[in-house]
């Protein structure tokens, strides 16, 4: 009887010492949603070309939204204050973005990236944007945090080339978005390109580097 007890404690001990060795696996990240609402934001600067403003984020951390010369530029979190002054981030088409943004998080809740869906106003046969003629991009962004300002571009996927564009552009954020180098890397195209995804540009303050 006690040669029994023995051996049931003695396999419950190896149980137990396996469970310990196996690596657990890790917290994935999450996804959160927020609405883009442009009526109920801060205008921080306005003129006859267009307007830059504050909007409610995720949480603490705020959208801030650029318009100017029919194209529009985002920055997400707690973006440098120079970046937020003299940065413009779009695509060279005539564009707007979607009013609903995700937002990647990491096992803590705390957001590192955003994914926006912008769409660009490519000219049809006759010059001007058609439905058939405008492209749709799912820009994938590096979300700021407190004290290191970088707020860019990350990764692009053209959401109409490619069925599974919403999970290409998780897998880039949750993987690139993290170590981003804002201002020394230049955003890849992940998945098919297609003829609407337009290039994109952008215009950082003279002399700036977000790191």
């Amino acid at each position: 009887m006690m040669e029994k007890a023995a051996r049931r404690i003695t396999q419950f001990t190896i149980l137990v010492l396996a469970m310990l060795a196996t690596p657990l696996p890790a917290s994935a990240n999450d996804s959160t949603y927020t609405d883009l609402d442009l009526d109920r934001c801060e205008t921080l600067a306005a003129d006859d070309m267009g307007a830059s403003l504050k909007c409610r984020g995720f949480k603490s951390y705020p959208v801030y939204f650029k318009e100017g010369d029919l194209r529009q530029s985002v920055f997400y979190g707690y973006a440098d204050q120079q970046l937020i002054d003299g940065g413009f981030e779009s695509f060279a088409p005539f564009n707007r973005v979607h009013t609903k943004i995700e937002w990647r998080l990491d096992a803590t809740g705390k957001p590192f990236a955003a994914i926006h869906r912008w769409f660009l106003e490519n000219p049809g046969p006759d010059g001007s944007p058609t439905d058939e003629s405008t492209g749709q991009v799912l820009v994938v962004s590096r979300v700021a945090s407190k004290g290191d300002g970088a707020a860019c571009f990350v990764a692009l996927v053209d959401a109409l080339a490619n069925p599974d564009a919403n999970a290409l552009a998780r897998e880039a954020a949750d993987e690139l978005a993290p170590s981003f180098a804002c201002g020394m890397e230049e955003p890849m195209w992940i998945g098919k390109r297609g003829d609407k995804a337009s290039d994109r540009t952008f215009s950082w303050p003279e002399g700036y580097v977000v790191e």
